[in-house]
């Protein structure tokens, strides 16, 4: 046992960097004047600066008024959060008309990755099986289930070499799974590759886990900000639930109202009736509440207001469909400007994917190359942040 004179934690490593976090640092220290940085996950105004919803700014300005006037404080809030929060967000998710919705059981949680780490210390608890996530898939999945407790397990997604989804090996490898066995799906724009089963595939999918007797867990960071459209993103999660399925899904404002350091996210659990909906919850308020006690109340209120007032939300998906046509246009001018330089290889990839990130094929060596030799940091896998493109074409 070593005294208090002595350096306890002295047997400590050095942890690694993280790869995404680890891609801005190495951009900030470096010197050249003409570094780029392609590795972050946040959009920016054309100016190169942190963008925030012109209809988050009115409600902030309405926050402070009714802080001043006393309708709004700053005491705790509930464990599961926000009530009117909770009832927007599920009904973003599953849709306004949902027949179910008594059913669903719905926490505010810190942003999706609390979302994810909530829902995975309660499935350790209660459904101790094996997640199975994507191949690739984002890459803090594999350590929040991991230092949940559960098993965790990959399954084919994406084909390196024609640069699209894996269909076959999704729908043959979904077939071998055990019964209750929890696949980790992304609602929309898929993290890191934007490739996205179509609507006729999601339907495969759900055929096939519905067979199988296999739990669909979403992964909903991107609704509204992949494709523009809040209905076109929600599709394989309204498909499900509308199919009877029990399932969770962890929802994010993070990149659709652009409150990134809000942290303000949702748990959604679809329970077989309103009886057992009530117990999960009981149990959904055991894991938080020693966890981080209640969640934070700033942001719910925020999108309580833009998510319950009718003008106040067509006036952010009017913005949320400018930023998102905003990436595709990026898109387009990407491939346009690689086919016209003669760069080897097909680049038609970089249009058929969706959402804020592309998975451009390029290799562990060229990317090391490009960060080493020409200061363009993004990350290893290929993967760019087109948000952080715009400013350099």
């Amino acid at each position: 046992m070593k005294s208090q004179n002595e350096d306890i934690f002295s047997h400590l490593e050095l942890g690694p960097v993280d790869p995404i976090l680890g891609t801005t640092i190495a951009w900030r220290n470096d010197k050249d004047p003409k570094k780029m940085n392609l590795g972050v996950g946040a959009y920016r105004t054309e100016e190169e600066k942190p963008y925030v919803f012109e209809i988050v700014k009115q409600v902030e300005k309405e926050i402070f008024e009714d802080l001043m006037n006393g309708k709004v404080n700053k005491e705790y809030i509930p464990i599961d959060g926000d009530s009117t929060f909770n009832t927007c967000s599920k009904k973003l998710i599953f849709g306004q008309n949902a027949k179910n919705l008594d059913n669903i059981v719905t926490v505010q949680a810190i942003s999706g990755t609390g979302a994810l780490r909530v829902a995975g210390e309660f499935l350790r608890k209660f459904i101790p099986t094996t997640i199975h996530v994507p191949k690739p898939t984002w890459v803090t999945h594999h350590q929040i289930f991991a230092n949940s407790g559960l098993k965790v397990a990959e399954y084919p997604y994406y084909n390196p070499k024609d640069k699209n989804f894996d269909a076959d090996g999704m729908f043959s490898h979904l077939q071998t799974l055990p019964e209750n066995s929890i696949v980790l799906l992304h609602a929309a724009a898929h993290n890191p590759t934007g490739v996205d089963p179509s609507h006729e595939q999601w339907n495969q999918i759900m055929t096939i886990m519905k067979t199988r007797k296999l739990i669909p867990f979403f992964d909903s960071a991107y609704q509204g900000f992949a494709t523009g459209c809040l209905e076109r993103d929600a599709y394989a999660m309204r498909l499900f639930n509308e199919n009877g399925f029990q399932m969770l899904v962890s929802q994010s404002y993070a990149k659709n109202l652009g409150l990134y350091g809000e942290r303000i996210g949702a748990l959604h659990i679809v329970c077989h009736n309103s009886k057992t909906a009530e117990k999960v919850l009981s149990q959904l308020k055991l894991v938080i509440r020693p966890m981080y006690s209640s969640p934070p109340q700033h942001g719910a209120i925020i999108v309580s207001r833009i998510l319950s007032k009718p003008e106040y939300f067509k006036k952010w998906t009017e913005e949320l469909a400018a930023v998102s046509k905003r990436i595709i246009e990026v898109r387009h001018i990407l491939r346009s400007e690689l086919e016209r330089l003669g760069t080897p290889g097909k680049w038609n990839h970089i249009t058929d994917q969706i959402g804020m990130f592309s998975f451009t094929g390029l290799n562990e060596k060229i990317c090391e190359s490009l960060i080493n030799k020409y200061h363009v940091y993004m990350l290893k896998n290929g993967r760019i942040s087109l948000v952080n493109f715009l400013f350099n074409i």
